[in-house]
């Protein structure tokens, strides 16, 4: 399973940089895989584990305010790993040249 997800503090300022990073801190520990962009952190591993990152993730962040926003996506494929590089392997894939020079 892929989880993606975002979660920030409201009502805490401007600047929610360290909020985020005490979240990503924790996916990071968890040994998950993972990975983190300008807008989320998607991780990969079984439904408990990964609901247990976001839940930790999202209670650090709660302690830099008093109201959390999560957002949260998820792409359930049982019997599957390796997705985190893996879909965007095949995406990569399908937007390479045709070798023999073929449209």
């Amino acid at each position: 399973m892929l989880v993606a997800f975002s979660v920030s503090p409201l009502g805490s300022g401007e600047s929610v940089s360290e909020a985020v990073a005490d979240a990503v801190r924790i996916v990071r520990e968890s040994g998950l895989p993972n990975r983190t962009d300008a807008m989320f952190t998607t991780l990969e591993g079984e439904w408990d584990e990964v609901m247990d990152v976001v839940r930790r993730a999202t209670e650090a962040v709660g302690r830099h305010g008093n109201r959390v926003s999560l957002v949260l996506k998820a792409d359930i494929r049982p019997g599957r790993t390796g997705e985190l590089t893996g879909k965007v392997d095949r995406v990569e894939a399908a937007l390479r040249p045709d070798p023999a020079g073929e449209a």
